[in-house]
């Protein structure tokens, strides 16, 4: 999950939402419900194309990412695997095991005695950090080229690229 939501810059709650039956791995696409309710589409790269295979294993519908354990009963039937019976992971959950795992790297300097006490980082820092390392590569989040994933989602989610400024518009323009 965390390779995915750094290659697509998804928001997590989007990528928990996945069903097996969203994915289109031949095209390194999957089909998500945004903010708002509308349906779009978010692109992963190759690192995440080469765990889908194992995170799916031989399933063919029901939530992409799961929990360790059976779904308690009530759960409500679109949130359980109805090949394993195991329920969909929850934003809380993954939140936590992420920030678990991620204490030591927050926290360089900590030691591993008093590690508990500190915070790691947050699942939505994954996005932003995406988002970050492509603005610094020299990507536009609206047109990467390559084996980049295709950012168009993100256009909306950002707005439009910056206009190129031409200098001598700007020299000519009244402070």
């Amino acid at each position: 999950m965390w390779k995915m939501l750094y290659e697509s810059a998804a928001r997590a709650d989007e990528l928990l939402c996945l069903n097996v039956e969203d994915l289109y791995p031949q095209d390194k696409r999957g089909k998500i419900t945004a903010k708002g309710g509308a349906t779009e589409w978010i692109h992963w790269q190759s690192g995440t194309a080469q765990l889908l295979p194992r995170l799916i294993a031989r399933r063919t519908r029901g939530p992409l990412f799961l929990t360790d354990r059976r779904a308690p009963a009530g759960t409500p039937t679109l949130d359980v695997c109805p090949e394993t019976n195991r329920g969909r992971l929850s934003y809380r959950r993954a939140e936590e095991i992420f920030e678990e795992n991620t204490r030591l790297l927050a926290n360089p300097l900590a030691s591993p005695e008093g590690i508990e006490d500190l915070d790691g980082w947050t699942l939505h820092r994954l996005r932003h950090s995406a988002l970050t390392h492509d603005a610094e590569g020299g990507t536009s989040t609206s047109d990467a080229p390559g084996p980049l994933p295709d950012r168009r989602g993100l256009r909306r989610r950002n707005g439009p690229p910056p206009r190129p400024v031409d200098l001598a518009d700007e020299a000519a323009t009244p402070v």
